[in-house]
């Protein structure tokens, strides 16, 4: 055991031979671990080309929260309890600027399973701090990836705290924390750059998990997606002097490979083809200071009813390791593709527009509701096939189901809407388990004043929408933005979970099915109506170069917070050990395709989140040098703490020898911290014996 801080210099990276599809983007991807440094933000770098219309700047950062004892969020399960870390979670942001006119916008990508109210805030405020009014609500849209396997807790709603016992601030911190370290590193990162758009189709990598649903919508959406799959996936990649050095991928799949059964924290599926694009094709080394050789982010679009378990069955573990890698390397395969496409650069501005609308209360206009009268939205309401969940991604609670929940129906039918006549209008035929919207008046459980927001890059214009939209629902809300502003409707994308969260989106149609879907659009059959209205009068704006009036924002509900689970109040080695002291050695040799493990007496991972480090390092002697190739952040290691007894840890750094690895001598690295009696935090290092890979 030594006492020695992390290794944090860069790297030697192994590069393994799961390559898929890498022939189509090595011919057109940039090489190099970087790029001449900018001057400073917003001027072209010595030699470049300033021949792009936009600047652009990509930032990449750490945006992993707490990985041992919080609520894995998504599957609404409270026996999820997060025991370590598979891969971590990153945030990628895109800044790009108008070199004509000077507006500009801001993306940003998180491997997280939603984008909170209370994050957006946090990343606005700090945005402001550093930026002044560069950066607003109005022209930086965040959006999640959807991981069912993030940490929860940062929310400033109590529902999505639930299975988390309460806030957790150190996950909120660090989640806002990498993603404005994103922003800020694509900021100083902006350079003149082209901005090429590309479209292609992905049919083998989602299923329609509610089909009983979709059949119910009209012949045109049906005709549209005659599978009743959404395979459209689109690129935007970024290039200088002739070579891309970012790209951002939108497909709609769900952030669910990875099993509710699952304990360790994983960016899933999308965090898989990002990872690869970026660590495994363009050996990007994300320990590394400085600009990456290249971003890619996946995002996501309307994915509301689309399952990556092409089975229709819920995914056990392990198994769910290598479907999480299938999923993501096929939405990498179909980005990568498109590298070698002309595509079209984009020319013209970019623009932004961003209203809150309180969706509690919204009359809807005939030409928006399909039977040619007003409609009125209502509090938020959960239906019983809610509380179900997705029985072919994750069941949620046991005693219901989706579609008819007998009991509920007559509770309805009898109660709620005989009390509330009006909440009828807007809910049937829900089955409602739990009239939220009621509960809200004394605590805040869910979010009724909502971000909406238009982006326009170019032609390509994102709609942000805070919840999880069906791809029915996405194509009406597509149609009205394209109808407007005679937009292509191919580059007219919904860019879900996008600023907050609400839940989900279906068509009225949908709806009535009282599938999960329909019982998590919480604010009732009109709800997607309403947003058509909304994304429709953002639309006219953007058109008539006007600002619409920004409507009741949410509130702050930062001081509001309740922690109900204790933290870290001591650790303590086995009886005659010592922290880092190794339990279990891992074996004298091993064959690429073996997995080396070790075990070491740890400390609680909630002491440190090593953001932008480590928890572990596979390390190869080299010379009289040892030389990491693996940490936590790769696919080929894993994380994995428990309790031993009340104050003692066990850790477990597992390798998977990957294929291609040099024959010669290896040894695993874990970095701890412990807490003592005084509250102090002690970082140590523990060291496995040597072992051979042959």
């Amino acid at each position: 055991m030594t006492t020695e801080p992390p290794l944090r210099s860069r790297r030697t990276v192994l590069r393994t031979t799961a390559l898929a599809g890498l022939g189509a983007a090595a011919a057109h991807s940039a090489t190099g671990q970087g790029r001449a440094a900018a001057a400073e933000p917003g001027t072209a770098a010595t030699g470049s080309a300033a021949t792009g219309g936009y600047l652009v700047g990509r930032g990449l950062a750490d945006a992993t929260g707490e990985v041992a004892e919080v609520g894995l969020m998504g599957y609404g399960r409270f026996d999820q309890q997060a025991a370590g870390l598979h891969t971590r979670l990153r945030a990628r942001a895109f800044a790009v600027v108008d070199r004509a006119g000077g507006d500009r916008v801001m993306l940003i990508v998180a491997d997280s399973p939603m984008i909170f109210e209370s994050v957006h805030q946090a990343v606005l405020q700090r945005l402001a701090d550093h930026y002044g009014d560069l950066y607003t609500e109005r022209n930086v849209l965040i959006t999640a990836t959807h991981t069912h396997a993030g940490p929860g807790g940062h929310s400033h709603h109590f529902l999505y705290n639930t299975t988390t016992f309460g806030f957790h601030r150190q996950t909120f911190e660090a989640v806002t924390d990498g993603l404005v370290e994103a922003a800020r590193r694509a900021h100083e990162d902006l350079a003149p750059a082209d901005l090429v758009l590309t479209h292609g189709e992905l049919k083998d990598a989602s299923v329609n998990r509610s089909r009983t649903a979709f059949d119910r919508n009209p012949d045109d959406i049906k005709r549209h997606f005659p599978d009743a799959i959404d395979p459209h996936t689109t690129v935007l990649r970024v290039e200088r002097d002739g070579r891309p050095v970012g790209a951002v991928n939108w497909f709609a799949t769900h952030g669910t490979s990875m099993s509710g059964d699952n304990r360790l924290v994983s960016a899933d599926n999308k965090g898989y083809a990002a990872y690869h694009w970026e660590r495994e094709v363009e050996r990007v080394d994300y320990l590394a200071g400085g600009s990456p050789a290249f971003v890619s982010a996946f995002a996501q679009t309307n994915a509301g009813d689309m399952s990556p378990n092409l089975d229709l069955r819920p995914p056990t573990t392990p198994e769910d390791f290598a479907r999480t890698r299938a999923c993501g390397l096929k939405q990498y395969e179909a980005a990568a593709r498109q590298l070698g496409q002309p595509g079209r650069r984009l020319t013209g501005g970019v623009d932004s527009r961003l209203v809150y609308v309180d969706l509690s209360d919204v009359t809807v206009r005939p030409e928006f509701t399909g039977d040619g009268r007003s409609h009125t939205t209502s509090t938020p309401c959960i239906g019983a096939s809610m509380a179900a969940g997705s029985m072919e991604d994750g069941p949620a609670f046991p005693g219901f189901q989706e579609g008819e929940n007998p009991f509920w129906d007559l509770v309805s039918d009898s109660l709620v809407y005989t009390v509330s006549p009006e909440l009828r209008e807007a809910q049937a035929p829900k089955d409602v388990f739990v009239p939220i919207g009621e509960l809200n008046r004394i605590y805040p459980w869910v979010q009724e004043r909502v971000p909406v927001q238009l982006v326009r890059i170019g032609g390509l214009h994102l709609i942000g929408i805070p919840g999880e939209v069906t791809i029915a629902a996405g194509l009406r809300l597509r149609r009205t933005v394209a109808a407007i502003t005679g937009a292509a409707l191919d580059d007219v994308l919904v860019a879900g979970y996008a600023n907050s969260y609400f839940h989900y989106v279906t068509t009225p149609e949908e709806y009535d099915a009282q599938q999960y879907e329909g019982g998590s659009t919480l604010f009732g059959r009109w709800q997607l109506p309403a947003l058509q209205q909304t994304v429709a009068e953002l639309a006219e704006a953007m058109r008539d170069g006007r600002q619409p009036p920004p409507g009741p924002k949410a509130p702050d509900l930062s001081g509001r917070q309740l922690a109900l689970q204790p933290g870290v109040v001591l650790d303590a080695p086995p009886p005659f050990r010592r922290f880092g002291d190794v339990l279990t050695e891992p074996r004298e040799t091993y064959r690429t395709g073996e997995r080396a493990e070790a075990v070491f007496a740890g400390a609680h991972p909630g002491n440190d989140l090593h953001r932008g480090g480590t928890y572990l390092e596979i390390q190869r002697r080299v010379g009289e040098e040892w030389r990491t190739v693996a940490d936590d952040g790769d696919w080929s290691t894993a994380f994995r703490w428990e309790r031993d007894g009340l104050a003692a840890s066990r850790v477990t750094v597992s390798w998977d020898v990957p294929p291609g690895v040099p024959a010669g001598h290896y040894r695993v690295r874990y970095h701890g911290d412990a807490k003592g009696l005084t509250g102090g935090v002690t970082p140590f290092t523990g060291t496995s014996r040597t072992f051979t890979v042959h």
